[in-house]
């Protein structure tokens, strides 16, 4: 998909689609009324405001009105879009609001669209574009009737050609996230997902490793392999090196779950519960397109992205409970459950993570049920060992507009919970209760004393419906945030 400036007025662009974003509450007679309604009001005879006043046009969150043939207008389809209140427009609304438009015009082949959203905030066009990108882009990838149409080209006024190739490479590697996700887990296992990763990585110019079985065995990764034990694919990690600065410079480390299936091992999920099972390595594929975005941008930092990859099946060779695991880092697990193996191949990941020297760490999963019970399926869950390297995430998902949430890691209240009478630990907590904080706990023991912090994807990683902006299934969420991240830091 191409993308560029819009040189022309809304009325005079020669698009099949044209979009404008009209904020809630304003009169088009104020001053601050953004340039291009107040032009196309104009250029239309004053239709906008008798829509306005008519309250056939609100402006409310991501309502949207199409005018198809609109006096006045070269293009024959001018799609408004509500930006709901302007003293609340932010990075998350502008993605939301474009990615909206998009989802409605890509439900045809359109060659052509283009959008007026009327600010020239570097951040927020940054943040459109994206969204502009990621909506026309479904999840329908074997239908042969496709539900969107990606468009051939975007018009973007009101910006530079910095910012809108910015935030093309954004929604670029947003979808190459959702692409990975919404494969079927027949297409991404862990070998096929390794292949993606090496494509990446020579497309962009990333160091690439990928330890085998055979290399895994040897580095003792005894926690992550017990999970792949059950599948007839063998299990692989990936570690991707992007060097954007002196060598001697300060490392971030990006980790991510990767289990391509889960199946829940011997502690069988039901039907329902593993039907979207494919979407538990997007903890993995999200590291990936953050990789591609930070490379992409050649953003002035070092980051090492490791992406943990099996299949957790019930193969006559499965772990069992009772089973107790050594890992990479020495430590003993007892497995009380088979169907908490996302921590169990995170264990040895965040381990190899720490040869890395990093100065901190962050690691994304979709490892907790507990956690979507408790802040829902758009709020993803921190925790962490360090609140000051949490608040610079929470710093920058505020800045991208991604919902994010932290909860507690008390020691004297959660520490007795993980630990085993047979082993140093156990792969669950007592009970049901507080499961994506004693998943956490179980994490940090080995993390050593970096700054770490973990994200709690599970709920909004992948949708089971679609929302305005997009279809159901992948979303990509925290890209955006990672990616801003790694811009702040110093």
């Amino acid at each position: 998909m191409k993308i560029k400036l819009c040189q022309s007025a809304l009325a005079t662009t020669a698009a099949d689609a044209v979009v404008l974003g009209i904020f809630s509450g304003e009169k088009l007679s104020d001053a601050k009324i953004p340039k291009p309604v107040a032009e196309t009001d104009k250029a239309t005879d004053g239709l906008l405001a008798k829509l306005i006043e008519r309250q056939e046009v609100s402006g409310k969150l991501y309502e949207l009105t199409p005018l198809l043939a609109p006096p006045g207008i070269v293009s024959g389809h001018l799609l408004l879009v509500g930006l709901g209140d302007r003293e609340k427009f932010n990075a998350g609304v502008a993605f939301r609001a474009a990615a909206a438009a998009a989802k409605q015009l890509a439900g045809k082949k359109r060659a052509v669209v283009a959008y007026f959203l009327g600010d020239t905030k570097a951040d927020l066009t940054e943040a459109a574009v994206a969204g502009a990108i990621v909506g026309c882009q479904g999840q329908d990838l074997y239908r042969a009737e496709k539900k969107r149409q990606p468009f051939d080209e975007i018009l973007w006024s009101g910006s530079d050609e910095k910012t809108i190739a910015a935030g093309a490479v954004l929604g670029g590697s947003m979808n190459l996230t959702r692409r990975l996700v919404n494969e079927p887990p027949d297409n991404i296992y862990p070998e096929t997902f390794a292949s993606e990763a090496r494509e990446v990585a020579k497309a962009h110019g990333l160091a690439c490793e990928i330890w085998d079985q055979a290399r895994l065995e040897q580095e003792r990764c005894g926690s992550l392999l017990a999970v792949a034990r059950g599948s007839a694919r063998p299990p692989r990690m990936v570690i991707l090196r992007y060097t954007g600065t002196k060598t001697d410079a300060p490392i971030l480390a990006l980790i991510g779950k990767g289990v391509t299936f889960d199946s829940g091992g011997l502690s069988l999920k039901p039907t329902d519960g593993m039907l979207t099972m494919k979407c538990d390595m997007a903890g993995a594929a999200t590291v990936l397109g953050a990789m591609q975005a930070i490379a992409r941008l050649k953003l002035p930092i070092n980051v090492v992205g490791l992406m943990g990859l099996v299949e957790n099946m019930t193969g006559p060779a499965a772990f069992k409970l009772g089973d107790v695991l050594m890992a990479r880092s020495g430590r003993t697990i007892e497995v009380h459950n088979t169907d908490a193996e996302g921590r169990l191949v995170l264990a040895d990941v965040l381990n190899v993570a720490l040869d890395q020297k990093p100065a901190k760490m962050i690691d994304l999963a979709t490892l907790t049920g507990a956690c979507v019970v408790a802040l829902g399926t758009e709020t993803v869950g921190a925790l962490t060992n360090n609140q000051p390297w949490c608040d610079e995430i929470f710093k920058a998902a505020r800045h991208t507009g991604e919902p994010i949430w932290q909860l507690p890691m008390t020691p004297e209240i959660y520490d007795e919970q993980i630990k085993s009478d047979v082993a140093d630990i156990k792969n669950v907590g007592d009970g049901r209760w507080g499961g994506a904080i004693t998943a956490a706990k179980f994490l940090e023991q080995f993390v050593g004393d970096v700054p770490w912090t973990h994200l709690d994807i599970a709920g909004p990683a992948f949708m089971d419906k679609p929302k305005p902006w997009l279809d159901g299934g992948a979303t990509a969420c925290m890209l955006r945030t990672l990616v801003e991240v790694a811009r702040r830091w110093k």
